[in-house]
């Protein structure tokens, strides 16, 4: 049938953190081009389940390109050849007799649960740990009561539409988490709101990074050019500064 496409997929087996891992390979046949990544996979998981056999692990959630859950390392990217998330990524990209290798994202930070499925709750802990800005609850206020700058509203919202997935990591040759941080700490010290804790966001969350073991940045653009929403590397050096104006500050109060 027209459009079909047959391919072998090398994909990465691992029952848990501490298991090792190792590929197995999958002949996949009759595959719609118009299919998503994740569909594909779908397909497979129904023939190994209808064998009897263990299907593959993987995230996923909306399959909309917006929760971030859709981590796969496909042919030496995260997410895949295009800027976009795996659920987002169609056969279309690929041709009949490829040969396509999917791994999990690689970091110690993002512990193997099973397969193609990591742990990513140190994202949780990095946005708990200053992630948030103290406001009061009530009647919602009107929208023009607090004036925010073109420029600064446009800069937030697109630190904003970071969506924690976690590809910056994968990209990055040290495993760094500084685009999902930065990301988080300039869209909130970018507005009025973000002010009261403005002074601890950054020493915080960056302390938090830290912790969970992620590696330090070294400045080599991998993980803007694999973000799926194109998560500027400009937050790495507010966050930066950000960082220097809260170690240097006398007005702590945490």
């Amino acid at each position: 049938m027209e459009g079909n496409m047959n391919l072998t997929l090398k994909v990465w087996r691992q029952k848990n953190a501490k298991s090792e891992g190792r590929f197995e390979t999958f002949d996949v046949k009759g595959i719609s081009e118009d299919m998503s990544f994740l569909e594909m996979f779908d397909v497979l998981n129904e023939r190994l389940i209808s064998e009897t056999k263990e299907p593959i692990a993987f995230d996923h959630d909306c399959r909309e390109g917006i929760c971030g859950m859709c981590s796969m390392y496909i042919n030496g990217h995260p997410h895949g050849p295009k800027q976009t998330t795996t659920c987002q990524l169609h056969m279309r990209s690929f041709k009949s007799g490829d040969t396509i290798t999917v791994e999990p994202w690689r970091a110690a930070a993002f512990p193997v649960i099973k397969d193609l499925a990591v742990n990513r709750s140190s994202f949780d802990r990095i946005i708990a740990s200053g992630g948030f800005v103290s406001v009061n609850t009530g009647n919602a206020r009107d929208a023009n009561s607090l004036p925010i700058p073109k420029e600064n509203a446009d800069l937030a919202f697109m630190a904003a539409a970071c969506i924690g997935c976690g590809a910056c990591v994968a990209a990055c040759k040290n495993a760094s988490a500084m685009l999902f941080t930065s990301a988080k700490v300039s869209q909130l010290s970018l507005l009025p709101q973000g002010q009261a804790e403005r002074q601890m966001r950054a020493e915080k969350m960056v302390a938090q990074m830290d912790a969970e073991g992620f590696g330090a940045c070294t400045n080599t653009g991998a993980c803007e050019a694999e973000c799926p929403k194109g998560i500027s590397i400009e937050n790495i050096a507010r966050m930066n500064r950000e960082y220097l104006s809260a170690s240097v500050s006398s007005n702590k109060e945490y």
